[in-house]
């Protein structure tokens, strides 16, 4: 039995139907999680990875687990207290969500010291581990959503910075592949899209798929940082508006790993943006 932290998630909800796909047991587990949210004969459990005593009987008599890195929450986690409660379950295997800035952005505690604290506690588990380190997702735009419904445009800064954003679904089919699959233990895999993608290119895909022009409306740093810190803390905005405006070479790599571990190349946004049209239109 497989359990997936972070089931409703862009990446989670994806994983969890992959895997029920696929004929394998699944527990999903997240704060709010209803049944609602999971395939049918899916199990689901409510628990927070921030209280670990209350994933006990999620993992009791489970054999792998997805570890999402705890998102916002991140900073609140205590890794090691997860990881004895999975391994006093019976969970051998873990597939950790982390992220790019790890290796991106040292000692930046918004983006990678809190990742790197959890993946050197999934490494010295001395359970099987496996770690995915996406960088930007695609379903990022969703932030678009609501402005493109109602005015048919986009506003963003640094229109013409490219990123190689990655599909939720393809992060989700590489962790069902290391969780089911052998071959796959020590390694650290790098997510990326097939290509650099620009804001303004992101909108224009978005436009595309609706059949209708969406309006690309360049924002200065100062305009995007008052709107991201609507809902982010600073250090995240302020190393977040770094990334999308100065990404060093490490964040525009494009990486092999999809392919090596899928057999294919990943998804570009454009596909991503006509499967999820209906939240833009």
């Amino acid at each position: 039995m497989f359990v997936v932290t972070g089931a409703t998630g862009n990446v989670g909800r994806s994983l969890v139907q992959a895997l029920a796909a696929a004929g394998v047991q699944v527990t999903a587990t997240c704060r709010g999680i209803s049944a609602a949210d999971v395939p049918e004969r899916v199990d689901h459990r409510r628990a927070d990875l921030v209280d670990p005593e209350s994933l006990r009987p999620v993992f009791d008599g489970a054999d792998a687990l997805f570890l999402q890195n705890g998102g916002p929450s991140a900073h609140l986690l205590n890794p090691q207290d997860i990881l004895d409660v999975a391994k006093a379950g019976g969970v051998g295997r873990v597939v950790l969500l982390s992220s790019q800035g790890v290796a991106t952005r040292p000692g930046s505690a918004s983006h990678g010291d809190t990742a790197r604290s959890i993946e050197d506690a999934v490494r010295q588990s001395g359970m099987a581990w496996t770690i995915l380190r996406p960088g930007g997702f695609s379903s990022n735009a969703y932030a678009w959503a609501e402005s493109v419904r109602t005015r048919r445009t986009v506003a963003a800064p640094f229109a013409d910075v490219g990123l190689p954003t990655i599909d939720p679904d393809d992060i989700a089919e590489v962790a069902a592949a290391a969780l089911r699959e052998d071959g796959h233990t020590g390694r650290i895999y790098e997510l990326t899209g097939p290509a650099l993608d620009t804001p303004r290119e992101r909108a224009q895909a978005i436009g595309d798929a609706l059949g209708e022009p969406v309006r690309f409306i360049e924002q200065t740093r100062d305009e995007a940082r008052a709107q991201m810190l609507r809902f982010m803390p600073e250090p995240v905005v302020e190393t977040t508006l770094t990334i999308l405006g100065e990404p060093t070479p490490a964040e525009q790599r494009i990486s092999p790993d999809v392919q090596r571990v899928l057999g294919r190349a990943p998804r570009a946004f454009a596909d991503w943006a006509r499967r999820h049209i209906a939240a833009f239109r």
